[in-house]
């Protein structure tokens, strides 16, 4: 299936797994952010595993030429809120094909039974 995340339809409770790296720091707009925060919160069943890896507060402020957002953990925490507990967080530094490093931050959480 190829869809865009925030507009697709996907099951209800589905997933015991969520795993994004690098999507949702290109979201720019607070719309696009919950719209995603809400796939998410549909999708995954209560008590899955949720892991976001976006760039970190010191990474660049462009990726492939389009503006990106950028988190320290807890700031990446709260954009998922209450519904999420946050279990694990790390930094780690990409280096990419062309030699440039990328900070990251990954956010490993665990929804809530609700």
């Amino acid at each position: 299936m190829k869809a865009n995340v925030i507009e697709a339809a996907l099951p209800a409770h589905a997933y015991d797994v969520w795993h994004d790296r690098a999507v949702f720091h290109f979201l720019t707009s607070a719309v696009e952010r919950k719209a995603y925060v809400e796939a998410v919160l549909r999708s995954v069943k209560p008590g899955g595993h949720v892991i976001v890896a976006t760039f970190g507060e010191d990474g660049p402020i462009q990726c492939s030429g389009l503006p990106v957002m950028r988190y320290s953990a807890a700031g990446l925490h709260a954009e998922f809120g209450e519904a999420f507990t946050l279990l694990k967080h790390e930094k780690q530094a990409h280096r990419t094909p062309a030699g440039n490093v990328q900070k990251f931050v990954y956010c490993y959480c665990r929804k809530q039974f609700c």
